[in-house]
């Protein structure tokens, strides 16, 4: 986006909030649920379109989908101030994963922000959770959600390790939780504590198995130059 571009924008952008704030400081109008979400959105459709225009922008979608998210809220509560309830937090959480969801489509080797896309994504749902709903099953969700996002990482084309290990630690301990809030007779406890200690070990001696293959293999990669020296 041009400079004069952006210039005429801003301009207009300020010009009209300029309008409303004064129309409503002469009574005329009732304008403090237009000013601010026009603001936001004026601006974050503004980055959007800096986004847009070229792949090396692609860190103008996270301020771009930020500022929709405010205006949306902003909206939301003050067309049912009452009413709303929790609902326009997790809206504001699922823009802000939009938000990092469009840099990783827009550049694959952005991979690091579908962590904090899961991340916002899973916030949302534990928002959206109802009311009733507290400690032990919020913490499951939070933990599989987590346990989700580091498993996404494993499936891009970078075809990344690593992610398995913290999505397969979050994987257990939210599974233990959810199994402990559904089910309350006194054996589940000893469970729920056993689930986490096996799959400690195996990862343990995951770590301990995969240190030992190289030597392994540099021992047989020793052994054949002998031989054949």
């Amino acid at each position: 986006m041009k400079a004069a571009t952006a210039s005429i924008i801003a301009g207009g952008v300020l010009l009209l909030a300029g309008v409303l704030l004064l129309l409503e400081s002469l009574g005329v109008l009732d304008s403090g649920a237009l000013v601010w979400p026009f603001i936001f959105g004026t601006a974050g459709a503004a980055f959007l379109a800096v986004f847009s225009r070229s792949r090396a922008n692609w860190w103008t979608a996270i301020p771009g989908f930020i500022l929709l998210g405010l205006a949306a809220v902003i909206i939301a509560t003050e067309l049912w101030p009452g009413s709303a309830g929790d609902w326009p937090g997790w809206l504001f959480f699922l823009f802000i994963a939009a938000g990092f969801a469009a840099v990783y489509f827009r550049e694959q080797d952005n991979w690091w922000a579908l962590i904090p896309c899961g991340v916002m994504l899973t916030l949302a749902l534990v928002v959206a959770l109802p009311p009733g709903l507290d400690g032990t099953p919020v913490a499951a969700v939070l933990f599989l959600g987590l346990a989700a996002t580091f498993a996404t990482l494993a499936a891009t084309p970078e075809r990344m390790k690593w992610p398995l290990i913290p999505a397969a630690v979050l994987a257990v301990l939210g599974l233990s939780l959810a199994i402990q809030s559904t089910v309350t007779f006194g054996a589940m406890d000893y469970i729920t504590a056993l689930v986490p200690l096996v799959a400690g070990l195996y990862l343990l001696y995951y770590a301990f198995h995969s240190r030992r293959q190289p030597a392994h293999g540099q021992g047989r990669y020793r052994s054949h130059e002998t031989r054949t020296g």
